[in-house]
C-alpha cells in the first residue's frame, strides 16, 4: 500500500500521522492540513497556520505523493521554496513549512508493480489427458422364459403376483409376472418359508 509519513511538533507535543494513498478524508483522495478542524484531517494549532493551508495527495499516473498549495496569501515552503500555486512531489526527508510549524516526511512506501513484458499469444500446449481404465460392466442376464412355476429357494423373500397369486424371485420385479406377464410392481412382498 502507498504510505506517506509526517512528522512534526505541535503544542510542545511530536506528532506523527501516515497518510494512505486511498485514505478516508473530509475532501475524498486528498488529506488536508490546517487549523480548522472542520475541514482538516490533520489539524495544527499554530497560529501562523492557515484555516485550510494545503493537501496532499497520491497521483497514481506518478506514483507518487504530491502537496497542493490552498492559500495563495500564506504559501508553503517545500525544501525551502515557496509553492505558491500548484503542486510538487513530497520525498522522503521533504520538509514543509506552514507559518512557523515545520512537518517532515520521514518516510515514503510506494509499491510499485513490476513492468509486464507483452508476448505475442502462444500455441496452447498440448498435455497428455490421463488414461481412465474402461469401466467393467456386468452381463446383463439373459431373460427368463419358463414353462414351468418358479420355485424360489426356500427362507427367501419372492414376489406375489397380484392377478395367478403365483411367487416368482424378486428379479423379476422390472420384467413382469413369468407365468401371466402382470406387471409385479403391485405385487406383495413374501417371505417364503422353508418347508
Amino acid at each position: 500500500m502507498n504510505a506517506l509519513t509526517l512528522q512534526w511538533q505541535d503544542s510542545g507535543q511530536n506528532k506523527t500521522q501516515q497518510i494512505y494513498e486511498q485514505q478516508p478524508s473530509k475532501n475524498p483522495g486528498t488529506v488536508r492540513i490546517g487549523r480548522d478542524p472542520l475541514r482538516c484531517d490533520i489539524v495544527l494549532t499554530n497560529p501562523t497556520v492557515s484555516g485550510l493551508h494545503v493537501e496532499i495527495f497520491f497521483n497514481p499516473q506518478q506514483q507518487s505523493f504530491y502537496i497542493r498549495n490552498l492559500r495563495s496569501q500564506n504559501p508553503p515552503l517545500v525544501d525551502g521554496q515557496q509553492l505558491i500555486q500548484g503542486e510538487r512531489p513530497l520525498n522522503q526527508g521533504s520538509v514543509i513549512q506552514l507559518g512557523q510549524a515545520k512537518l517532515q516526511v520521514t518516510t515514503v512506501t510506494i509499491n510499485t508493480i513490476p513492468a509486464t513484458i507483452l508476448a505475442p499469444p502462444q500455441p496452447p500446449v498440448a498435455r497428455p489427458q490421463p488414461v481412465t481404465p474402461p469401466v467393467r460392466q456386468q452381463p446383463t442376464p439373459p431373460p427368463i422364459h419358463h414353462n414351468h412355476p418358479i420355485t424360489p429357494p426356500q427362507g427367501i423373500y419372492g414376489l406375489e403376483c397380484p392377478k395367478c397369486h403365483r411367487v416368482s424371485s424378486l428379479e423379476n420385479l422390472q420384467v413382469g409376472c413369468p407365468w401371466c406377464g402382470t406387471s409385479l410392481a403391485a405385487a406383495v412382498s413374501v417371505l417364503v418359508a422353508p418347508n
